[in-house]
Parts: C-alpha cells; sequence; structure tokens
C-alpha cells in the first residue's frame, strides 16, 4: 500500500473512535508533513485522499475540517441522520396525544376477523372503496378534492414518488426538478438512471421561463416539484404561478410529480395543490408519515387516468404497494377523526416551534414559514455550509444538513443550512438553536 493511504486510515482510525471529533481543524500540510517526516507532495496526496473518503472538507483560506460524518456508501432512500445528541436532520413530528389517538383505531383492528383479512398480505394498488374514501377525506383541500378512481396506494411516501418516477422517466431520462429539492428524489433517481436537471427557482417557486427553456433545450421526462411549503424553503407557490404553470405543462406536452407531504400544515387559505389546476397533467403523491408517524404509514398517489396503469404496475413489480395492515389502520384512522385532530394539533405545535425560532436565530437571514416544520438558515460569513455542519455535531452536539444536501449540480451548493424543528421536545429543540446561535456568533 502506498505511504499516503497508510497514513490516511490512521487519520480515518483517529475520527472514527473519537480522537479527532467533527469540526475540529486537521493542521495545515506543511505543519503534518513535517509531524509525519514525510514530503509536503505526499501530504497533500494525504489530505485528498481523506476529502474523497467524506472524512475532510478544506476551504480556501480557511484549512482543513473533520466532516459531521463520513458518508454511507453508495445511496439511500432516507435522509442521513447524523451522530450528535440533538438531531435536526430527521423531521418527524409527534404531537401531544399522538399515540392515544392512533390507539383507537388500532383496538378495532385487534379483533381475530379484521385482523386475519388486514394481515393476511400487501393490498392492491388500487386499496378498497373504503380506503379511497377515506384517502379522500384525508387529501381533499379547499377547493379540491381528489376523484377516488385516480386514488393509487402504496407503502409510504417514498415508494409513492419511486413508483411515480419509475412510471414517468425511463432509465437515463432526465428529470426537470428544483434547483433545491428534496434530498430522497436525488437517491431515488440515482438508483432509477434517472438524470436531474435543476431548473431556476424565485421566490414563488420553479421559474416557467426556465422550465420552458430547458424542456425546449433537451426534453424532460417529467418535472417533480414541491408547490407548498417547498422543503427546504418553506416557500408556497402562488395560485398564478400554479396555473401559469398548469398552461406550461399542456402546452409542453408534460406531466408533473407534485409532492404535496408537508402541505396539510398549510392555512384553509393556501392555494389548491397543482393538480386542481391541471389534473390530467400532474400525479400527485402524499403520506401519512408527518401526518401521524413514520412506523405505520401509507403513500397516496392520485394519477390521471391515462397513467394509472403504468403507476400501478410500477407499484406492484417494486413491491411498493401498502401492507394490508397499515391501509386498514389508516382508513380507520381517517374515518374516527384520528389525521384531523393530529393535523390540528401539529399546525398549533408548528406555532410555538417558530417561536422558538425566532427568539434564537433572531437577526440572522433565515427563510421559513410559521406553518413549516423546517428552517433554511443562510449563514453568516465567513462560515461555509460544510464547515459549519461539521462544528455543530463536534462543537455543539447538533446535527444539521447542510445546503449540499438539497442542492442539484455541480457548483449549486449554497452557504445554508436546514434545520428540522419537528422531531425533538420543545425544551431540547429551544437549547439546540440557542447553541446553534451561539456557534454562529462565534465564528469559525
Amino acid at each position: 500500500m502506498e505511504e499516503y493511504r497508510r497514513i490516511a486510515d490512521r487519520v480515518e482510525a483517529a475520527v472514527r473512535d473519537g480522537r479527532l471529533t467533527p469540526g475540529d481543524r486537521l493542521p495545515p500540510q506543511r505543519v503534518f508533513a513535517r509531524r509525519h517526516r514525510i514530503a509536503n507532495s505526499t501530504a497533500i496526496r494525504v489530505y485528498g485522499e481523506l476529502a474523497r473518503r467524506g472524512l475532510a472538507v478544506g476551504e480556501v483560506g480557511r484549512g482543513t475540517f473533520v466532516r459531521a460524518a463520513p458518508p454511507l456508501p453508495g445511496p439511500a432512500l432516507a435522509e442521513a441522520t447524523g451522530a450528535a445528541a440533538v438531531d435536526l436532520q430527521l423531521n418527524y413530528p409527534v404531537a401531544e396525544g399522538q399515540s392515544e389517538l392512533m390507539a383507537r383505531a388500532l383496538a378495532a383492528l385487534a379483533r381475530p376477523d379484521v385482523l386475519a383479512e388486514a394481515v393476511s398480505g400487501p393490498a392492491a394498488a388500487t386499496g378498497t372503496p373504503e380506503a379511497r374514501e377515506a384517502a379522500v377525506s384525508v387529501l381533499a383541500r379547499t377547493g379540491w378534492a381528489p376523484d377516488p378512481e385516480g386514488l393509487l396506494f402504496a407503502g409510504n411516501g417514498r415508494q409513492a414518488i419511486a413508483a411515480a418516477l419509475s412510471a414517468l422517466v425511463p432509465p437515463g431520462g432526465r428529470l426537470g426538478v428544483e434547483a433545491l429539492t428534496y434530498p430522497l428524489v436525488k437517491a431515488v433517481a440515482e438508483r432509477l438512471g434517472i438524470r436531474l436537471v435543476p431548473l431556476a427557482l424565485d421566490d414563488d417557486g420553479i421559474r416557467p421561463e426556465a422550465l420552458a427553456a430547458t424542456h425546449r433545450a433537451t426534453p424532460l421526462a417529467a418535472v417533480y416539484l414541491q408547490p407548498t411549503l417547498h422543503n427546504p424553503l418553506s416557500t408556497t407557490m402562488s395560485e398564478p404561478r400554479r396555473s401559469e404553470l398548469a398552461e406550461l405543462l399542456r402546452h409542453l406536452d408534460l406531466t408533473a410529480v407534485e409532492d404535496t407531504t408537508w402541505a396539510f400544515l398549510a392555512p384553509a387559505a393556501a392555494p389548491p395543490p397543482l393538480a386542481a389546476f391541471a389534473p390530467e397533467r400532474v400525479l400527485l403523491v402524499d403520506s401519512l408519515s408527518k401526518r401521524l408517524a413514520p412506523g405505520l404509514t401509507v403513500g397516496y398517489l392520485v394519477v390521471p387516468g391515462r397513467l394509472r396503469a403504468a403507476v400501478a404496475e410500477a407499484l406492484r413489480s417494486g413491491a411498493w404497494t401498502a401492507g394490508g395492515l397499515a391501509l386498514a389502520a389508516a382508513t380507520r384512522w381517517a374515518g374516527d377523526g384520528t389525521v384531523a385532530d393530529a393535523v390540528a394539533a401539529k399546525r398549533a405545535d408548528t406555532a410555538a416551534r417558530h417561536a422558538l425560532v425566532r427568539r434564537r436565530l433572531d437577526g440572522y437571514a433565515v427563510r421559513t414559514s410559521p406553518h413549516a416544520y423546517y428552517c433554511w438558515w443562510e449563514l453568516p460569513a465567513p462560515w461555509r455550509a460544510e464547515t459549519f455542519t461539521a462544528a455543530a455535531a463536534g462543537r455543539a452536539g447538533v446535527a444539521v444538513t447542510p445546503g449540499s444536501a438539497f442542492a442539484v449540480g455541480p457548483g449549486t451548493a449554497p452557504d445554508a443550512i436546514r434545520v428540522g424543528l419537528a422531531s425533538p421536545p420543545r425544551p431540547v429543540l429551544d437549547g439546540a438553536l440557542a447553541r446553534l446561535a451561539a456557534l454562529a456568533a462565534e465564528g469559525a
């Protein structure tokens, strides 16, 4: 083995056993070379190897730092989580009394005859008439309700997205996405062999002229977007922009996948989904994971008639259909008011958590909505996203997500982080935000 790799192995061992912690600054390369009695050129190769392994990040003029956590090999269908004491990466809201609410429906499922049917196997992609009726009540918005005949069911929201993309975009095909997009879509696309094409954003979402120019230059197979409470920016697209995009989809003969996973938190006055403006051109995906809990969830797809057979086949061939028990529980939760009660509790909870954000991050460039469970923090100079993420984990004990996780395309990662607000108890969140603010004020 070459010498630089042996030395990189020793540094990696120090990271993994805790002698070097996230956010630690490595010595300048010349100092490192003297300490290890190696040539400067060898030290340069060591640092390059550490960066290639995802163990270190270097910034011109500021030095080289231990990263927050080495990346896992290969793409995953979930956002990575850090090892810090407080995890503000994963973002699953839990309302007070939520478990007691959910237990009511599960108790009814405990009857032997009901349970036998529920656990007999996966449900059909089309579910049951009762499940479709329940799904309509969950997904309906002011001014719009889905066609029950257009509903299909997946095991969760991730599988719903995977099935939609698999049906619409062939391997090697081009999928237009917001320039900052949900990290899971990046992972799904990589597994399916789909090429992501970033589309420019403004404060109102995807810019129609950017979509038109991109598609005309090299055609897209489909578009994925989050018009309501965009993750990570928290923006909500206006009704005029939705109407304009709907007409553009028709004109370009394009289909959009609209992700409304977080839209349940939006106020009643929010615009109806893009699917309401172009039902024949928009495939809507949603799930119960954020409304209720990720451990027992169902994914929903509202599919235009011309695409139902293809999407249903993608669900079956990918083994992405909902489990019978989960679908039965979801149907009861919608019917007995559990979903509505949990949604109301979580809407109130976001307001309380945003009070903490305003208190702790006042004066910083934080983009968010009072209805969202996350915020987008444009970091103060001289911080860079990767360095701050590493320092937050190592020095503040808080895991956050760097902007690079959301950016599509080389050279587009902003010096910003997403801060998830949903998962920890409020006192824990308050302390974590205070530590992040103190870290930002210290500088690197």
